[in-house]
């Protein structure tokens, strides 16, 4: 699996948590920034992110600004984006079973750290269960597509 990971000024410092976790569940990743605290503008990041995992570049995309909500709306703009954004493992693993998500948002401001790990871990071990949610995901696409 290929992440594409990236943050705000406001999320470098749980980016560079990320980073190692990553790291240890020996996983490969791409950092396409923010990597200082200075003030950026976020939606530049979630699109260079959403770009990569709609590409094909990744499997799977990781966006962390203040509230992960911007991060989010702005990476939802790019065909073929879903992304959620969680606070918790829970929402995590409904995301990828119920929405086959494709790129987790979080909130630097709202997320304990001590949870990360396992929000991490759900995004990315839980496969997307098909079934009744595909016929749900199909209706979305053709809303992204105009039909």
């Amino acid at each position: 699996m290929r992440v594409a990971l990236a943050a705000d000024h406001a999320g470098v410092e749980l980016k560079e948590v990320l980073k190692r976790l990553l790291d240890e569940l020996g996983v490969d990743y791409r950092d396409f920034g923010a990597n200082t605290t200075d003030s950026v503008d976020y939606p530049d990041f979630a699109a260079d992110v959403a770009r990569a995992v709609a590409s094909g570049a990744y499997d799977r995309g990781v966006l962390v600004c203040g509230s992960g909500i911007g991060m989010a709306i702005a990476a939802n703009k790019i065909p073929g984006i879903r992304a959620a954004s969680v606070n918790d493992a829970p929402s995590a693993r409904l995301s990828r079973e119920h929405n086959d998500a494709n790129v987790l948002t979080l909130g630097a401001r709202l997320i304990d750290p001590a949870r990360i790990r396992e929000i991490l871990q759900a995004f990315l071990d839980t496969p997307f269960e098909g079934g009744r949610h595909q016929r749900r995901l199909d209706k979305i696409t053709n809303i992204e597509n105009g039909k």
